[in-house]
């Protein structure tokens, strides 16, 4: 453990080494990598030292049981023996999970798809639900969000609504587990017989791309100006704001209407571009680790179920591990927290198995 730490040290020197270097803070795309590197390993680096100290005590701990004759002297060693020897173990096991490789987009921003699925207007009714449900858990973390378009439902809810959430915490890293279909099971509001239906909505989560993380030329886009619609004010609906842009290499069509501000609209759909376009790479990372990490769906596989809202039970059902709370009510007020934390660390111990095998 402590020759690996030792490499990483050395490694981390050099990054700090580097960085100042003339040549690379010239390069800003080099500049922005190592210095995520150099960020990344600093927790490392501080268990690092914490490490080396542990280990020195337990040996001035050994040195004084090896000539110390004195009974209460030797006692008080093999206390703190003792101690250091449980926080070495502890903080080996906390070492070991920081140096297994994580998701390199986990500290990123995140762009936050909604879409209503299977049972007509119901599935669009259950789409607004979950975006409320988000969008009062976004509020207690007290993240940034700001909507980029939307679909209305005929009766309620919205069709498709996509969110730019940012945050100083890794919104991507704690969101991404809700990719996937989500089921409901209830009596809708146009059912007449108080039959149960099942209807479903899916999720999608992205890492924002960062402007160095795509090659995006300005060339390869069509923009389209046009009036939004929907709710929004009168100055929204009544000025060609809403912006349209398709990268005509890919075909992928962004739009956005959020804003009164033309260039405002321009800017938040350039984002949703760049990200898209950097899904179709980052997906081919999800599709492996994925296939290994149950906690995971793919962006490519949109049709997995991951959570079924079962609501004559009260019980919402996570079938990733197998997590189930008879808590629906307060769950849907944004109260997620706790089956984020349980899927986190089920990837974790999954992550630290793979590093193991």
């Amino acid at each position: 453990m402590l020759d690996k730490l030792e490499a990483i040290n050395k490694k981390y020197l050099e990054i700090r080494e580097k960085i100042n270097s003339p040549d690379v803070i010239n390069d800003m795309k080099n500049y922005v990598k190592l210095n995520k590197e150099y960020k990344d390993l600093e927790p490392v680096i501080e268990a690092y030292k914490e490490y080396k100290n542990i280990i020195s005590n337990i040996d001035n701990a050994k040195e004084v049981l090896s000539n110390e004759k004195d009974e209460d002297f030797r006692e008080l060693a093999k206390e703190e023996l003792q101690e250091f020897q449980d926080k070495k173990d502890k903080l080996e096991e906390d070492i070991r999970l920081m140096l297994v490789p994580k998701d390199p987009q986990d500290d990123k921003n995140a762009v936050f798809e909604i879409r209503a699925g299977t049972g007509g207007d119901e599935a669009s009714i259950f789409a607004g639900d979950l975006y409320r449900m988000y969008m009062k858990y976004f509020e207690k973390r007290g993240w940034k969000v700001e909507t980029v378009d939307f679909t209305v439902g005929t009766v309620g809810g919205y069709k498709e609504i996509v969110l730019n959430v940012s945050g100083k915490d890794g919104v991507y890293g704690q969101m991404k587990y809700e990719s996937g279909v989500h089921r409901v099971q209830r009596v809708p509001q146009t059912e007449t017989q108080g039959r149960v239906h099942t209807s479903a909505a899916s999720v999608v989560v992205l890492p924002e791309a960062e402007e160095f993380d795509v090659d995006l030329k300005m060339s390869d886009i069509r923009k389209d100006i046009f009036c939004a619609s929907g709710p929004g004010g009168q100055s929204v609906n009544t000025t060609y704001s809403a912006i349209r842009l398709t990268h005509i290499p890919t075909g992928i069509v962004v739009s956005c209407q959020d804003q009164k501000s033309q260039i405002k609209n321009f800017d938040k759909a350039l984002t949703v571009l760049r990200t898209r376009l950097f899904e179709k790479e980052y997906s081919k990372y999800l599709d492996e680790i994925s296939s290994k990490r149950k906690t995971m769906v793919s962006t490519g596989d949109r049709s997995a179920k991951i959570r079924t809202y079962n609501y004559p039970q009260s019980r919402i059902t996570d079938h990733r591990i197998n997590w189930t709370s008879y808590n629906l009510p307060v769950f849907m007020d944004g109260d997620i927290q706790e089956l984020l934390d349980a899927l986190q660390l089920a990837e974790n111990a999954e992550r630290l198995k793979e590093s193991i095998e």
